[in-house]
């Protein structure tokens, strides 16, 4: 059964198995102690981070191991604010990053603190000028992944850190996706990542914090890990994730272009092949492995179920499959279709018949998707004889993607030049009325409270 969803959690790499299956027969002792075991222990811990580190780009004495990716996250969110507490308490992020880093912004907001978001274009990137623009006097801290977990695009962090370095602050980079596929982008102060990305076990995450940055832990401390991780490593584990990271890195060139190809293969052809279908994110700078498309009229919690049935695991940002009914934070601040929504990331050593055989059972499966729906995508939706010059469709309770499915049937209901009003109170509808303008060549003309005050009166006006 092809897994395609490594962006989440990869396969553990049989580096990593053979490496933790002997480190833990060597390495189970106490690294800090003096004895023999101790010391054996201590050399696996020390060389293991040595690997790391010049994986990462960075001195030995410069990077942690944590109990996760998160744990990084936070605790470098956590450190650099409280080191630089005298400048302010001010925090820059991307209105696209992963929800570990709004996270802790939110958690700096309830102390007292703020944050500012960078809105990103409809590929997914921030502009760099506009990332200098949120940056303030009291800014303490700028965070910007490297590239996004969601739909694979490669962020300017070299750019931004550049304006960042002018201003004097401090930019923190999750690389947790990028990092198997090359060398960390240029211009960080503090980096974070998570082993299982690349095929490590999980558990495992990584910290770098550059010489010179002003830099505080927070909570009890400890005398492991610089005192910015404490309690005692698992260094079975991070000699497994130190082990596969090279391993992935010494092939990540050529497994990048043979599944830079897979992908652009995928991207060409799920547009064609599946009516009604948006590509979102960078066409050009993203990550190799992984694309991501959503599809109109389709529930994005059964496309996933059905894809299952048929032998291939992959994810979503689709507010459809999630319990909260809200939309991607990272779909909705691009501003493209959420619902229906499909990732895919293509594990190392993804074979193109596997990739062909998902595009030859997509189509099908969307289209069964549809049809239980009681959608047909592919054509307009036939109007009376006489067509209205307004109508109005009362889509209240109604959730994601019905909205959008009562929106497509009504819209031939009324002449070219006449409005469609649809009143929903599905937070995903205001995104995805908006996208659905865009793909069928209609005009979006905006947002009203409804009238009784339930829910919002998006409005539509029929250009074609």
């Amino acid at each position: 059964m092809p897994y395609f969803d490594v962006a989440s959690a990869a396969p553990l790499h049989p580096v990593a198995r053979q490496a933790l299956q002997a480190a833990l027969d060597e390495g189970w002792a106490d690294p800090a102690r003096l004895y023999r075991e101790g010391r054996r222990a201590r050399l696996l811990l020390d060389a293991a981070r040595e690997a790391a580190a010049e994986a990462v780009g960075c001195r030995p004495d410069e990077l942690v191991f944590t109990p996760s990716g998160t744990h990084a996250v936070h605790a470098g969110v956590e450190g650099a604010l409280a080191g630089r507490r005298r400048v302010g308490a001010h925090l820059v992020v991307s209105a696209v990053e992963h929800s570990s880093v709004l996270h802790s912004a939110a958690a700096v907001e309830s102390r007292g603190g703020s944050f500012s978001e960078v809105p990103v274009d409809r590929t997914g990137a921030v502009d760099p000028r506009v990332f200098e623009s949120a940056l303030r006097p009291d800014t303490a801290l700028a965070a910007l992944q490297s590239a996004n977990h969601e739909v694979g695009t490669v962020q300017p962090v070299p750019e931004v850190a550049e304006r960042c370095r002018a201003a004097g602050v401090p930019l923190l980079v999750d690389a947790a996706q990028s990092l198997p596929w090359g060398p960390a982008p240029e211009g960080w102060s503090l980096l974070t990542a998570s082993a299982h990305k690349w095929g490590g076990p999980p558990g495992v995450g990584l910290l770098a914090v550059r010489k010179g940055v002003r830099f505080a832990p927070q909570g009890p401390g400890g005398e492991r890990e610089s005192g910015r991780s404490p309690g005692f490593e698992n260094i079975p584990a991070i000699v497994a994730a130190a082990a596969s990271l090279r391993a992935v890195r010494a092939d990540a060139q050529a497994e990048s272009e043979r599944l830079g190809v897979l992908v652009d293969r995928i991207r060409r052809r799920v547009a064609r092949l599946v009516p009604d279908v948006e590509v979102v994110g960078d066409a050009l700078r993203r990550l190799p492995h992984l694309v991501t498309f959503s599809c109109l009229y389709v529930d994005g919690e059964i496309l996933l179920h059905e894809l299952d049935r048929a032998g291939y695991s992959v994810s979503s940002g689709s507010s459809c499959t999630s319990s909260t009914l809200t939309p991607s934070h990272v779909l909705k601040a691009m501003g493209v279709l959420s619902e229906g929504n499909v990732r895919i990331s293509l594990p190392v050593g993804t074979t193109a018949q596997e990739v062909n055989g998902f595009l030859e059972v997509l189509p099908g499966v969307v289209a069964g998707v549809r049809t239980r729906l009681g959608v047909a995508p592919s054509a307009q939706p036939a109007g009376g004889p006489e067509p209205a010059g307004s109508l109005v469709v009362d889509a209240l309770g109604l959730r994601c993607p019905q909205p959008v499915i009562e929106l497509g049937n009504a819209i031939g209901g009324v002449a070219v030049g006449g409005t469609v009003t649809v009143l929903s109170d599905d937070e995903v509808a205001r995104l995805d009325i908006p996208a659905w303008c865009g793909m069928r060549g209609q005009e979006y003309m905006g947002a009203t409270p409804a009238p009784g005050g339930v829910g919002v009166a998006h409005t539509v006006r029929r250009l074609v």
